[in-house]
């Protein structure tokens, strides 16, 4: 399994898991919470069968990588992805961003700008501002926050129950187009990362966006469920659509949070369609390979 080391806490290092896998122009995965690389089922074997190089990665604190017991901050993700991207010398790429996955890209292109980046896609994503203010009215409402905090302080395997139900609207959509076990697979996947991480990234959802989004000039594709409980469209999709200049918009009908299983044929349709667009395939030529 590949590993890279990203930092140190006390006697031990922190390192990400990260897949590596075909050839072509590079796609990097970026998962949203509490998940890991591991929940693009329904992409890789599609972005690989369309011929391109395809890089998944698990947050600090989730799936594979370490979970160490701080970093939990949009700054130290961007930074990690930035150290991922350089050691593989990644370039031209797609970075593609699901939920908080999105809030990556964001932070990312802001910091590091476009020179390894040509793409970039936010799936259900939180950008712009999450957090309702006096100039976000649009936004949740902190006590939102403060109770999500306090269940998973209380009981997070109960809680995360719960939020999975939201997650892929199981009351309308399992049995039809999820199934329990897919739901409990994403369960096993959450309650399995580090409790830190999972209680210290719903403050980092908080994170506002809005400087990032303005300053992306790459060609943009934002998809969106308009039914998503999770991360509602018109706090997020919409406006993140709104401010980054000549994006393209695709509005899932009856879309829930979790799409990328739910609604994956249409997602994947969106994504190729935006590749073929504005990443047509070269030949692959020889990369180097980070041991």
């Amino acid at each position: 399994m590949p590993y890279m080391c990203v930092g140190r806490e006390n006697s031990g290092n922190i390192d990400l898991y990260y897949e590596d896998m075909g050839e072509g122009r590079p796609v990097v995965l970026i998962h949203g919470w509490p998940l890991s690389a591991a929940s693009w089922e329904k992409q890789v074997p599609v972005l690989l069968e369309a011929g391109y190089r395809v890089i998944a990665y698990d947050r600090r604190g989730f799936g594979r990588s370490s979970q160490p017991s701080s970093g939990y901050t949009y700054d130290t993700f961007a930074e990690d992805l930035n150290k991922l991207m350089t050691n593989l010398d990644i370039t031209d790429a797609t970075l593609v961003g699901f939920s908080m996955g999105g809030g990556e890209v964001a932070r990312y292109l802001a910091v590091y700008g476009p020179s390894r980046v040509s793409q970039a896609v936010f799936i259900s994503a939180i950008p712009p501002f999450l957090l309702r203010t006096v100039d976000n009215p649009s936004g949740v409402e902190e006590e939102v926050f403060d109770n999500i905090r306090s269940e998973i302080v209380n009981d997070r395997p109960a809680f995360l129950t719960r939020f999975f139900r939201d997650f892929y609207n199981t009351d309308l959509l399992k049995d039809r187009l999820i199934s329990s076990e897919a739901v409990q697979l994403s369960w096993n996947t959450g309650v399995s990362a580090s409790p830190k991480a999972t209680l210290d990234c719903v403050t980092a959802w908080q994170t506002d966006f809005r400087n990032d989004l303005s300053a992306i000039k790459v060609p943009s594709l934002i998809v969106h469920g308009d039914a998503d409980r999770i991360v509602p469209y018109a706090a997020s999709g919409k406006l993140t659509h709104d401010a980054i200049q000549g994006s393209q918009l695709v509005v899932v009908k009856d879309g829930p949070h979790g799409l990328s299983w739910t609604h994956a044929a249409q997602l994947n349709h969106a994504l190729l369609e935006f590749l073929k667009i504005h990443m047509p395939k070269k030949p692959a030529g020889r990369r180097q390979r980070t041991r």
